[in-house]
């Protein structure tokens, strides 16, 4: 049996372990992760611990048990929390519960009461869990979303940002659209139309796209096989092109589309169409295409269809860096290994090996893949002479970029150097915000507003992120660090001045001399004031 994580927060340590030795954790379905007597304290002890519960005191010094409960709304919203309070006070209980306080308990409580509220927060918890994980429910939300999925999907797909595989996803939405010779994307887009009193629809603009888009799914239906969305650039269709259908056929279809638009709906319509593909991988490149035939409609005219192969001269065999490709490279060469970038440039320097396109097409080709490269090298600021075995080596490949049976054997050794480079860097760069960071809590220890969102804020970076970083670098948490700066500048003080305690506290960062004093004693045994007399004596 899973047991729930708790935590006890109470100023009076007897209060702790009474409630600790009298309760049989492990059978009311809990198991105590750590106990805290301030708020203050709970709060650094919560990141270690995670609890799902905490138990806490009202009435607590440095810092009472209605604002640990705000802070940990803040940073840990589904933490269930129990509230005992010695007061039957109206404002408390309205504070508890705008706070959304689990139980709100009065003192004093015996240990029956408190195993029937914690079997109520075992309940409770047992039911959450079981809302998330009951299969029912979540199909029901599924199948409510599966529409919303379904259009983001489509609308990485035509983007080209899906590293999913395509086939799976498509099964799993239900579309139909897998097994064809060729497929064809389109954007219909809705142009700007002046009102008018002849048809209803004018006076309600937002329905004419829903109205379109209908008109559009019942003359393809009956023709072919298809699937249309919104995407950003206006209604699009994927289309599959089959043995039952033709590519004419179709592009004629979406002619009549934008004719029979205007007459039933008096909707004036622009349709783009894309190249055909062979695979639904590359069915962006068709979108992007149908994308650039509407950029013709200036041309050409609004109201009717633009098939980009008539107004684009079709490139027999072309060979292009794609952006696509592109980013691929860029991420193997930053983040992959160096079977990985082997395997991106064999792959790129293979598409050479297909085309059928003249000498200089494949030297504009290879200049871009080394461009794409050298554009990285830039970016971090990397020796170019560095990233080669020497200014000749560099020369040679710029001179060797038309010769393609070499190109890949002489671009990889290159990759992989960067890649070296690269790491280093980034390595350096890790020791070098870490550094600023420590530098930052040394300047600003005596500010007592400083926390790691103010820090972060100073180093542009997300504080999730920073507090891992932090951890893995110095082996401690960015709390345990900054109280180690601050604990260190007291005791300087302490030994070097004759400021009182509360002047020392509040030149550390603490507003509270109480808190300091305690949080000091905690670190070296004794309060602030017997330690400057220990160190008195010593001298």
């Amino acid at each position: 049996m899973n047991l729930y994580r708790i935590m006890l927060v109470d100023d009076e340590e007897e209060v702790r372990k009474a409630i600790i030795r009298q309760m049989d954790w492990e059978q009311l379905g809990f198991t105590v992760v750590g106990d805290a007597e301030n708020g203050e304290d709970a709060l650094e002890k919560m990141e270690q611990s995670e609890p799902d519960v905490v138990i806490t005191d009202i009435r607590m010094p440095y810092m009472d048990g209605l604002t640990l409960t705000a802070r940990i709304r803040e940073k840990y919203p589904s933490v269930k929390i129990l509230i005992f309070s010695g007061y039957d006070d109206f404002e408390y209980a309205q504070r508890a519960i705008k706070l959304n306080v689990t139980e709100y308990i009065l003192k004093p409580v015996n240990g029956q009461e408190l195993a029937q509220i914690l079997g109520r927060v075992k309940n409770s918890l047992d039911e959450e869990i079981e809302q998330r994980r009951n299969i029912n429910s979540l199909r029901e939300s599924y199948l409510r979303s599966l529409p919303i999925l379904r259009e983001l999907f489509l609308n990485d797909l035509v983007r080209g940002i899906t590293n999913e595989a395509v086939a799976l996803k498509i099964k799993e939405y239900g579309m139909n659209i897998l097994d064809a010779r060729k497929w064809l994307a389109a954007v219909i887009c809705v142009e700007q139309m002046e009102q008018t009193e002849t048809k209803e629809l004018s006076m309600h603009q937002e329905l004419i796209p829903i109205s379109v888009r209908r008109l559009a799914e019942d003359y393809l239906r009956p023709y072919c096989r298809f699937e249309i969305f919104n995407s950003v650039e206006g209604i699009t269709v994927i289309a599959a092109v089959d043995e039952n259908n033709t590519q004419t056929g179709l592009i004629n279809l979406l002619g009549d589309i934008c004719k029979e638009s205007k007459r039933v709906l008096e909707v004036v319509v622009t349709i783009g169409v894309g190249h055909s593909c062979d695979t639904l991988q590359e069915i962006s490149w068709s979108y992007q295409t149908a994308v650039d035939a509407l950029g013709y409609r200036a041309i050409v005219g609004k109201g009717r269809l633009i098939y980009i192969n008539d107004v684009e001269p079709v490139g027999r065999g072309k060979l292009q860096l794609t952006t696509k490709e592109e980013e691929e490279l860029a991420a193997a060469v930053k983040f992959g290994s160096q079977e990985s970038i082997s395997q991106v440039i064999t792959q790129l320097s293979a598409c050479m090996k297909d085309a059928k396109v003249h000498d200089r097409q494949y030297q504009v080709y290879m200049i871009s893949v080394t461009n794409c490269l050298i554009r990285l090298m830039q970016q971090y600021d990397l020796d170019i002479d560095e990233m080669f075995d020497s200014k000749a080596q560099y020369e040679d490949v710029l001179k060797g970029i038309c010769r393609r049976e070499e190109f890949a054997g002489r671009v990889i050794p290159i990759a992989w150097r960067m890649r070296e480079a690269m790491n280093r860097e980034r390595d350096n760069t890790t020791k070098k915000v870490i550094e600023e960071a420590k530098e930052y809590i040394r300047s600003h220890y005596s500010d007592p507003e400083l926390s790691v969102e103010m820090l972060c804020r100073h180093l542009h970076m997300s504080p999730a992120y920073f507090s891992t970083m932090f951890k893995k670098e110095t082996g401690q948490t960015y709390i345990n660090y900054l109280t180690e700066v601050r604990l260190g500048k007291a005791v300087e003080l302490l030994n070097t001045t004759d400021d009182k305690t509360y002047m020392i506290a509040g030149k550390v960062g603490y507003q509270e001399q109480n808190y300091f004093s305690y949080v000091f004693k905690k670190r070296y045994g004794v309060s602030p004031t017997k330690y400057r007399g220990t160190q008195g004596s010593m001298n």
